[in-house]
């Protein structure tokens, strides 16, 4: 059992909860091993990423990171390139709806984890930052492309360059959040959110999510392309034969994932 990071199945929702506010290499290794472990079960149909305490995840650990600093050996920010990045494309090719429960403080790779899922429910009053620039680096975990995608290059460039602290309340007014509730709500929201999508047709979910990865660099032509064979490919799924029908019967589909 980790120590770092927790896993609970129920419903075809896998809950992972970080269970320090930092990321640490451990932790790093202990998520990325866990959203591996969800990838390749079947049973999964849902996902919700959330953390533990007063905090959702505030980025890189600096304690840990400030030994690395002052220590030989491998520079420590080769973390990035090893650990960072694979986590973050690990967390991007999940197949299945990710919802993010962001319970409390929000900060740099930890929001570009956040941003990483498809929809996040946040704590009222939690604080967001890209903190980065604050601590003289620059971006890392896609943050600068997730804050691009969300809400423009202008916004993008002024929360990287001037990372002063946002509430959960500011984040939904610019999209960054879709629901904001009570904090001691955050957890039952989020697998609520996901157990609706997990009872959902999984299949039309997974093209969704193909097309939404590419839309914003993609041609018209290629988006089109891309719908065209996906459209084929889930058309002939049990999903789609068995929600036609019920709508033609006026009775609530039931899907199977198939």
């Amino acid at each position: 059992m980790s120590d770092t990071v927790t896993r609970e199945d129920a419903g075809g929702v896998a809950t992972l909860s970080l269970l320090r506010p930092g990321l640490t290499s451990a932790a790093r290794r202990d998520l990325l091993a866990t959203v591996q472990e969800v990838a390749a079960d079947e049973s999964v149909r849902a996902v919700v990423l959330t953390g533990t305490g007063r905090a959702f995840c505030v980025g890189q650990d600096l304690g840990e990171h400030l030994q690395k600093l002052q220590g030989e050996g491998e520079p420590p920010l080769s973390v990035v390139e090893r650990e960072y990045n694979p986590l973050v494309l690990a967390l991007a090719a999940l197949r299945v709806p990710v919802v993010v429960g962001i319970n409390g403080a929000c900060a740099g790779a930890g929001l570009g984890l956040a941003l990483g899922g498809d929809l996040r429910v946040a704590a009222a009053g939690a604080k967001f930052t890209t903190a980065f620039t604050g601590i003289g680096l620059s971006s890392d975990s896609a943050l600068a492309a997730r804050l691009v995608h969300s809400v423009g290059g202008s916004r993008a460039a002024q929360l990287l360059l001037m990372p002063e602290p946002f509430l959960a309340e500011t984040a939904a007014e610019w999209g960054l959040v879709h629901r904001v509730v009570a904090p001691e709500e955050v957890l039952a929201e989020a697998q609520a959110l996901a157990t609706r999508l997990a009872a959902g047709p999984t299949a039309a979910y997974r093209a969704v999510k193909t097309v939404l990865a590419t839309a914003a660099t993609d041609s018209l032509e290629q988006t089109l392309a891309l719908e065209a064979r996906l459209q084929a490919e889930v058309g002939r799924t049990a999903d789609h034969h068995e929600a036609v029908e019920a709508f033609l019967a006026k009775r609530a589909p039931r899907f199977t994932g198939r």
